[in-house]
């Protein structure tokens, strides 16, 4: 990496690189990992915990006054009120991994008074190392990342990731991934939003979008996307995704157009979610599946709900989101 770095990007590319290592050398001998369940569909390996412990020996060395926010061990170390907060996925794409599946990185982010400030994303299967710095550009090793300048939604390729864990609404998305699969080139699921988000900002993908994400999934990538040019928010095309776990991202063409199709779908503007609806019609449009996702009881039609924010204190009391 020939151009200057800011000190704090360069311990954070140090860490990422020590995490790939202890992942590369795991992955040798996959058979021999221990695996525990974090609930359906969601597991973690005693890789993921090495990982994030050398992750945080080294960011900490380096800075022991700054918070840190990891997957795995959420805000047990670090210093609780400090204004940096390390924020941490120290392997996404842990199923992938465990599959021999290569496609997963080591996130991390460093935020200053809840604003992304440093970031990087580490593919340590291809030694690729995407990062930048807030106001100087994103790069993928020395290479100056740009996104794609596609205008047009149909003529786009698409990112994805699917709903796994206990909760996630299945029938949401598929109406989502109905209506974009519709009006794009191509959909294509790897399995790591880190990644992701990194390909939209090299123009591999022209878009993404994903919901259930936690701010580890997506702290590091959405810096590199707004560096490289791109646009990130949640389906409203507002700016707080990260704690809306809901997230959609793009060149700034393809980006208005997938808030424009996602809108309707968005946990922002809708109440609730019911757990048993009725059957809907198979050409539901994605205001009509909004409309009848959020109308009112019979007997209550004259009542109206207003729109309801998820607010951060709500994310909290969210398991799988310890924020």
């Amino acid at each position: 990496m020939s151009q200057a770095l800011h000190p704090m990007l360069n311990i954070a590319i140090k860490a990422a690189r020590s995490a790939g290592a202890i992942i590369n050398r795991a992955s040798l001998d996959l058979d021999l990992l221990k695996i525990n369940t974090k609930g359906p569909n969601d597991f973690v390996s005693e890789v993921d915990q090495a990982a994030e412990q050398a992750i945080i020996e080294t960011l900490l060395t380096a800075y022991p006054g700054h918070g840190i926010l990891a997957e795995e061990s959420g805000r047990t170390h670090g210093a609780r009120d400090s204004d940096y907060v390390w924020i941490i996925d120290p392997l996404d794409g842990t199923t992938n991994f465990l599959h021999g599946f290569p496609v997963y990185a080591v996130s991390i982010a460093l935020a200053f008074r809840g604003q992304v400030q440093q970031a990087v994303v580490y593919d340590p299967t291809r030694n690729d190392m995407f990062y930048a710095s807030k106001g100087r550009g994103a790069f993928l090793n020395d290479k100056r990342l740009r996104a794609s300048k596609r205008t047009r939604l149909s003529d786009s390729l698409i990112g994805t990731g699917f709903p796994f864990r206990k909760g996630d609404n299945f029938k949401r998305y598929v109406q989502m991934f109905e209506e974009v699969m519709q009006h794009c080139a191509g959909l294509r699921r790897p399995g790591a939003a880190a990644l992701d988000l990194c390909y939209v900002a090299a123009g591999y993908y022209d878009g993404f979008f994903e919901t259930g994400l936690n701010p580890w999934d997506i702290a590091a990538g959405s810096l590199i996307i707004t560096e490289a040019g791109g646009l990130i928010g949640n389906f409203t095309g507002e700016a707080d995704y990260l704690y809306q776990r809901e997230v959609v991202a793009g060149n700034p063409k393809v980006y208005a157009q997938l808030v424009q199709i996602l809108g309707p779908y968005s946990r922002v503007i809708k109440a609730d979610e019911p757990a048993a609806a009725t059957a809907a019609p198979t050409a539901l449009t994605p205001e009509q599946a909004l409309a009848a996702s959020a109308a009112p009881a019979a007997g209550d039609a004259a009542k109206k709900r207003g729109p309801v924010r998820i607010r951060k204190a709500d994310v909290a009391r969210d398991e799988d989101a310890p924020l």
